[in-house]
């Protein structure tokens, strides 16, 4: 096999197109795209030619000859992948170039600058003429690409070089430190665009309801992922480590992410973009273990194959599962049942399967979860200073927008909200997928947004580009 997709793999597909021999799938206009877990590289159809490793914006592609042992596994799982035939043409379909009908300069602004806004961006800037004005309430871009991805994926944070080239095009202007809804309106947006699209993401966490929930010790995954990364709103926050045991409820890719934070050497972590306050609390830290726990077994476990083989090669770090909770089939079952089983790390994480939170134990604070055995209803309490929950994230209400308070999304056809007004990324379709998703997810939405503009559903602009700019530099002098 002359190269392989190993674990930084963003999914964006750039590596698809770049193919001339379209052996990387699946590709965006294929069923399985969304609910893949990564590309691959069909080890038979590959001629290895390298264009797929210079269009990868992660360096997620290798040639075999230059995998490691721990990255050897995803010679197996394209193997596994592609052992029923797969019909495909001789060529990736190609996405159609956009067009516009009249010679108007397409003016589009973007509300949040996450990788979701980022490839909507890219998308509209293909148009001549076009400009982008994007609006961003925090002081730094990327969302999730920057203040998501944990510090030592150094790879998967490659993603936001990508970014700053979209960003440096002609045409585009970044706004931070505004906040739609706040600094201006919906309304204000449409009187100086022809359109608005709105990528602001699932910012909020799924609650855990259960006894207890909410008492000192007990907080949200993504809030200690915001604060290790120096997100600006959780700068000043405070997390009890000087217990040797925490609990993180859930099993996802973000659960895992957070575990080995609180696992790892934070000499490995000194020179990555970690917050300064959190490195110093993590060398304080007390913490040795964590137990990760999810309510099914390990086959359907929601953390990727990616994620578990990172988390397993990691150094000083002892994963290990209990042999009555390891039942199933699949290569997530198979790699941890083939976990060394002399630890030599200094600190532990243990999953847990087939338990469910019952209550919070503690009173001033946090002392341990009661859990229930979801196959036979059996108590458990395991006792921990710490509680982390992870499960899931949804999308907040947009001022303006109607919302679906069931799937925590704005209701939409293909990204259209109503002529002028569309949504992409997780606000669009839920919080699935990854970093690179969002790139065939923005590109449906541009070309709503571009058939809208063609068929003269869109409004022209009723104000000059030079008057938005003023108004923004009235807020900031206001601000001061």
């Amino acid at each position: 096999m002359p190269h392989v997709i190993t674990q930084s793999c963003c999914s964006d597909a750039s590596c698809v197109y770049a193919c001339p021999v379209n052996c990387i799938h699946p590709t965006p206009d294929e069923p399985d795209f969304l609910s893949a877990e990564m590309l691959y590289i069909d080890p038979k159809t590959c001629v290895d030619c390298g264009a797929c490793t210079s269009a990868c914006p992660v360096d997620a592609i290798k040639p075999h000859t230059k995998i490691d042992a721990s990255e050897k596994v995803f010679l197996t799982l394209s193997e596994d992948f592609y052992r029923e035939p797969r019909k495909y043409p001789i060529l990736a379909k190609p996405v159609p170039r956009l067009e516009v009908s009249t010679p108007d300069r397409l003016r589009v602004a973007i509300v949040g600058s996450g990788p979701a806004a980022m490839y909507a961006a890219d998308e509209i800037l293909t148009i001549p003429g076009a400009t982008v004005n994007m609006f961003e309430r925090l002081p730094k871009p990327y969302g999730l690409a920057r203040f998501g991805v944990a510090p030592d994926h150094k790879r998967t944070r490659q993603v936001s070089q990508q970014f700053d080239d979209i960003a440096a095009r002609s045409g585009f202007q970044l706004y931070t430190g505004i906040e739609i809804g706040k600094h201006l309106t919906q309304a204000e947006l449409l009187a100086h665009h022809h359109a608005v699209i709105y990528a602001v993401g699932a910012s909020a966490d799924r609650p855990l309801d259960v006894p207890g929930m909410g008492m000192p010790g007990t907080t949200s995954a993504t809030d200690f992922v915001a604060w290790y990364n120096g997100h600006p709103d959780f700068k000043d926050r405070e997390f009890d480590l000087s217990h040797n045991r925490a609990i993180v409820i859930g099993n996802g890719n973000v659960a895992l992410d957070v575990a080995r934070i609180l696992t790892i050497d934070p000499a490995r972590l000194a020179y990555s973009p970690i917050a300064t306050q959190a490195l110093d609390a993590l060398h304080d830290s007390k913490i040795e273990e964590v137990v990760v726990v999810g309510r099914r077994g390990a086959a359907n476990a929601a953390f990727t194959v990616p994620e578990l083989v990172g988390l397993c090669s990691t150094g000083g770090i002892d994963v290990s599962v209990r042999a009555d909770e390891l039942d199933g089939s699949g290569t997530k079952v198979d790699l941890l049942k083939n976990l060394p089983r002399i630890g030599t790390g200094t600190s532990k994480i243990e999953f847990r399967f087939w338990k469910t939170p019952v209550r919070i134990l503690g009173g001033e604070t946090v002392s341990g979860v009661e859990f229930s055995n979801t196959q036979t209803g059996e108590l458990e309490q395991i006792p921990a200073g710490l509680v982390l929950t992870s499960i899931g994230y949804q999308g907040r209400p947009v001022q303006d927008l109607p919302f679906d308070e069931t799937r925590g999304v704005v209701p939409n056809e293909d990204g259209r909200v109503s002529a002028g007004t569309y949504v992409t990324g997780w606000i669009k379709r839920g919080p699935s997928g990854f970093i690179g998703t969002n790139k065939s997810c923005a590109q449906e939405t541009v070309r709503a947004l571009v058939d809208d503009f063609n068929n003269g559903r869109l409004r022209a602009p009723g104000t000059r580009t030079r008057d938005l700019t003023a108004r923004i530099g009235r807020l900031r002098r206001d601000a001061r």
